[in-house]
């Protein structure tokens, strides 16, 4: 049962005044009361009450947690749940860097999609990449939806205006890539992989040929390449502190194909590779997890200036993660179709390969003898 009711009085200063408030009681049967300037607004408002308190997901003002405290009930979920420790640590950067500056004292049942529209703006301002907002603002939505699950909210006001904006614009997809952007161009790879020398050679080749992670190429062992079968088996990798484990899904524990080049180069390096405990295939100099930053500034990154691909910074053009761009690339021109290119890439769904990956297959004959016999079903 809900009621709206006129409240008017008159201030301090002999100026009239007037509220409309809402009297309901959510699906726990406790009484409340929400006020608004306008009649309409409470109009609008007490539908979607009812329908949330109908449905059992109503949470009243009152009772509303911030996002801040939503927040960490989030990242020390994920801690609990046992996701990877470079998770959960992103998880909190998110959070206290970029979520909470803006939104942290803000309560779950007042955020609105205008508001996380400011939000974004406001991360843009603040010259924050459009890589970096995005990922901050789906940090938002897992948090949201945290929250959801645990009966502080009724809406993921995030999900909801994506959902939005994908209806609005389904032509715009700002996950696909391109080359000589975000992956190298074939010539570049090609420049790349002719001044990688000494210990960073086989560490390139692997990485441009196969386009294993950076953090599976850092977890691989000896005994998972298969010269005699031509294969590379991936079971494991190492996080951000050097720990071994297995890959972040299951669709990380994979089969990669080998060709004679890498293979031969690999065969190369194993006989000065230094020896650890471990058996890795791409060790420090002590036969440790080597860490990642020494991997992209030592290696990606001082071939990339050596070649002189740099942006108008100084700044390597290519990231660490650009090589497995160009590796899945090139599966795609040399003909594997979708399936084969998500086993090998080591995507959980076809949807993220295609997505991502998906204008990169094109059939140009195929497309012209479709049209073809288009043509003949009217004029044959």
């Amino acid at each position: 049962m809900a009621s709206i009711r006129k409240r008017s009085w008159t201030t301090s200063k002999g100026e009239p005044r007037e509220a409309w408030i809402v009297d309901y009681f959510d699906q726990n049967n406790k009484r409340h009361l929400k006020t608004f300037a306008r009649k309409k607004e409470a109009d609008a408002w007490i539908v979607d009450a009812a329908h949330e308190v109908k449905r059992g997901t109503h949470t009243a003002h009152s009772t509303s947690v911030t996002v801040g405290e939503a927040g960490d009930r989030w990242a020390d979920g994920a801690e609990a749940d046992g996701l990877a420790r470079s998770t959960v640590k992103q998880y909190r950067n998110h959070l206290k860097h970029h979520i909470l500056p803006y939104l942290g004292t803000v309560k779950l049942s007042q955020l609105s999609a205008p508001m996380v529209r400011d939000f974004e703006d406001n991360l843009r301002s603040d010259s924050r990449s459009d890589a970096m907002v995005r990922k901050v603002l789906s940090s938002l939505a897992m948090l949201i939806g945290d929250a959801q699950d645990r009966g502080l909210v009724a809406h993921n006001v995030v999900r909801e205006r994506n959902r939005n904006r994908k209806r609005k614009n389904r032509t715009m997809d700002r996950r696909k890539i391109k080359a000589g952007v975000e992956f190298p161009l074939v010539e570049e790879a090609r420049a790349i992989m002719d001044a990688a020398a000494g210990r960073w050679r086989p560490l390139v080749a692997t990485t441009i040929i196969t386009g294993m992670r950076a953090s599976e190429l850092r977890g691989l062992t000896w005994g998972d390449v298969d010269f005699g079968a031509g294969l590379i088996h991936v079971r494991q990798r190492a996080d951000e502190w050097g720990e071994i484990g297995p890959p972040k899904s299951e669709a990380g524990e994979r089969t990669i194909p080998m060709g004679e080049f890498l293979a031969n180069t690999l065969k190369e390096w194993k006989l000065a590779c230094p020896a650890g405990e471990l058996n890795l295939v791409f060790p420090n100099g002590k036969g440790n997890v080597e860490s990642h930053a020494n991997i992209y500034r030592r290696c990606f990154g001082a071939i990339q200036d050596q070649c002189g691909m740099v942006d108008k910074y100084g700044k390597p053009k290519y990231g660490p993660h650009a090589f497995r761009h160009y590796a899945i690339s090139t599966f795609i021109d040399m003909g594997y179709p979708p399936k084969r290119v998500q086993d090998i890439a080591g995507h959980s769904t076809l949807a993220m390969t295609m997505d991502t990956y998906g204008h990169l297959f094109p059939d140009p004959e195929g497309d012209a003898d479709m049209m073809r016999r288009a043509e003949l079903r009217l004029v044959s």
